[in-house]
């Protein structure tokens, strides 16, 4: 029988008021009915160190024996973002929905860009298929038109129906992933239908603002198929590149990435400067025109900022 105050790993899937809940290894798949994550306090030690423990972080715990525990350590993390506050995520999920709100290309640019500067894999959902209207089928069309091709794979899905819910619950096996994009677009909605009996809090799209109303209040890891976790995140319409200069922002768009190599001159913007591979491989048709558009508008917006501060 082992000692119930050795030290034992796990995983972080929640932090609440000062708490974190470590899911201990193993007991996600086991099933077993005492597979309940354990609430632990952090160590005060992390806070000398300006270390903050995340849900997602894989720990070293001790129990006190009295069902509750003490986080001692924070294994080595393979990925960080910042907003959403989450550690070793692999793959993101940018859930948009083809309509209600109006499906922007723009934003799902921004996002794009943040993830891949996260150097995370990224996958493209594209929720509400039920609503589909003229212009939604116009702007489904764009996203499997330009995306693909670029890496991203397409997931239509509709949480009301069950559409693509098979396919996109076989990818997030053995993942642990991060839903994000804006609020309103049916995050809640489509987790419910991938997790059963999980009745996450959703709302109602304000058809005056045209944004629902924020209903996921902190970010929690969910437990999804067998062995895959998924984090569901405080929807959020705004990304700022703060932590993006301009000379980096072209690597985050693969397609620029490809070509930037090429140009005649080192630290090229790809705006204006002659002999640049990515304006060339634009106008030869290689580069959709949205999606170099947003390239130069974010750059615009870069610059912006650092003359500001």
């Amino acid at each position: 029988m082992s000692n119930s105050l050795e030290l034992r790993s796990g995983r972080i899937v929640k932090a609440l008021s000062g708490y974190y809940y470590v899911q201990p290894d193993g007991a996600a798949e086991s099933g077993a009915p005492d597979d309940t994550p354990i609430q632990c306090r952090a160590r005060g030690v992390f806070k000398k160190r300006g270390l903050t423990p995340l849900v997602g972080d894989l720990v070293h715990y001790l129990p006190d024996g009295h069902g509750e525990g003490t986080v001692t350590e924070l294994l080595p993390r393979s990925s960080v973002l910042v907003r959403p506050p989450v550690a070793n995520i692999e793959l993101a999920v940018l859930v948009f929905a083809v309509t209600e709100p109006t499906l922007n290309l723009q934003l799902l640019d921004k996002f794009l860009a943040h993830i891949e500067h996260a150097g995370l894999e990224t996958i493209i959902c594209l929720s509400k298929q039920d609503l589909q209207d003229t212009a939604a089928e116009r702007a489904v069309a764009d996203v499997l038109r330009i995306y693909p091709p670029l890496g991203y794979d397409v997931y239509p899905t509709s949480a009301l129906r069950g559409d693509g819910a098979d396919a996109l619950l076989q990818r997030l096996q053995g993942r642990l992933s991060v839903f994000a994009g804006q609020s309103g677009v049916g995050k809640s909605s489509l987790l419910n239908r991938l997790v059963p009996g999980l009745e996450l809090e959703t709302n109602a799209i304000s058809n005056r603002l045209g944004r629902g109303k924020h209903t996921t209040r902190h970010v929690e890891l969910i437990a999804i198929g067998g062995d895959g976790y998924v984090a569901d995140t405080p929807g959020f319409s705004q990304l700022d590149f703060a932590q993006l200069g301009v000379e980096e922002l072209d690597t985050c768009f693969p397609e620029l990435r490809a070509h930037a190599s090429d140009c005649r001159f080192r630290g090229c913007t790809h705006l204006h400067e002659p002999g640049c591979a990515v304006l060339e491989a634009k106008a030869a048709g290689a580069i959709a025109d949205s999606r170099y558009d947003h390239y130069a508008l974010f750059v615009e917006e870069l610059k912006d900022k650092k003359r500001r501060y």
